[in-house]
């Protein structure tokens, strides 16, 4: 399973990729509001660190605009994928984009019937949103297991499950065991997989003991 990290800060995806942790990039326009950067700018500096994909989302709302600055995008890296949200206008535009050889992927997912339209349209990924679907009270990982076992059913379809809106390392090790192709995740929760308090408490014993010893 792939690991992307959700971030617009090189220097944090330079951390990342460190670890092994940086197959891809994940950003939005929230992201990028709050970080107040160009996109262009932001999306070419992270294209040069990961040889992954690297996506930026469009703001168009029809299919005509969202090919338009997908196509833009095209042009910023080899590797830059054009994220796209999943209603019809999207899923137009997912498969114009397509024809022309440029690869989306179609977010904002919520059900195997969006996940069927994605890859009917030709989406390189899709993004299901796990957290989201938690706070309406549905399993969100249930739709991971539905829409992994509808993807391996049909060879001719080549499209890949990205998880979104992971919150916990649980998410993480869920997505795994539910045959997900790749997680995206932010740099706290990457910290978290990291840790574990019997590690600290075995390192901490361990050193007193060497102390002792001395």
């Amino acid at each position: 399973m792939k690991i992307f990290i959700d971030s617009t800060d090189p220097e944090e995806i330079r951390q990342a990729a460190r670890l092994g942790c940086a197959d891809g990039v994940t950003t939005n326009p929230t992201l990028i509001a709050k970080a107040g950067v160009d996109l262009e700018k932001t999306i070419r500096a992270i294209a040069e660190i990961v040889a992954g994909p690297v996506n930026a989302e469009v703001t168009a709302t029809t299919c005509d605009g969202i090919v338009a600055e997908g196509e833009r995008f095209h042009k910023w890296g080899d590797n830059v994928h054009v994220k796209i949200p999943l209603n019809q206008e999207g899923l137009l535009a997912c498969k114009e984009l397509a024809d022309e050889g440029i690869r989306s992927t179609l977010t904002l997912v919520f059900s195997p019937a969006q996940a069927i339209l994605a890859a009917a349209a030709g989406a390189a990924w899709i993004c299901p949103f796990v957290g989201r679907l938690d706070d309406i009270a549905y399993e969100g990982m249930e739709l991971i297991r539905s829409v992994s076992d509808i993807y391996r059913n049909d060879p001719d379809w080549n499209t890949q499950v990205l998880v979104a809106s992971v919150r916990t390392p649980i998410h993480v090790i869920e997505a795994a065991q539910a045959g997900a192709d790749g997680v995206t995740l932010p740099m706290s929760v990457i910290r978290q997989m990291s840790q574990h308090p019997l590690t600290d408490r075995g390192i901490a014993q361990f050193l007193a003991d060497a102390v002792k010893k001395a």
